[in-house]
């Protein structure tokens, strides 16, 4: 029997729910110190992207793209950074990270490399606020 979908428990402690496109579910990292996003497509039981349906991968194609040039143009990135790890967390997942070249942990990856700060919640207003404005009615904003 299939479990119905929901969000990994690491996932919920470690994000913040913004809201979702048609597939995915868009959370932040409460990690003020890079503009981190996480596209969630909500099927129960999936790890990897070849385990979608073709279409669903397509709009998963879709709403990365959508997420990636918005935050890049949005927060004037010099890089993004798309990935699909999973090692931590088996449930398929895709992280949205806008990277600068001043950022604490440029050029290297930021898994790991430093503790989380947390946002405080006036940032969390503020990002919600700019996201709202930039994504539009392409994103259903949690509540």
């Amino acid at each position: 029997m299939t479990m119905p979908f929901q969000i990994h428990p690491q996932l919920q402690q470690d994000c913040i729910t913004i809201g979702r496109f048609e597939l995915c579910r868009l959370l932040m990292m409460n990690d003020s110190q890079y503009p981190w996003f996480i596209l969630v497509p909500e099927k129960a039981d999936m790890s990897e992207i070849y385990q979608l349906t073709k279409p669903d991968r397509e709009l998963l194609t879709e709403e990365s793209n959508c997420l990636a040039e918005n935050l890049a143009e949005l927060y004037q990135a010099d890089k993004m950074n798309i990935a699909a790890i999973g090692n931590m967390v088996p449930q398929l997942h895709i992280h949205h990270i806008v990277r600068y070249q001043t950022d604490r942990a440029w050029p290297a990856p930021v898994w790991g490399k430093f503790d989380a700060v947390p946002y405080t919640e006036q940032q969390i207003t503020a990002n919600l606020a700019l996201l709202r404005k930039q994504l539009g009615n392409n994103l259903h904003l949690a509540h």
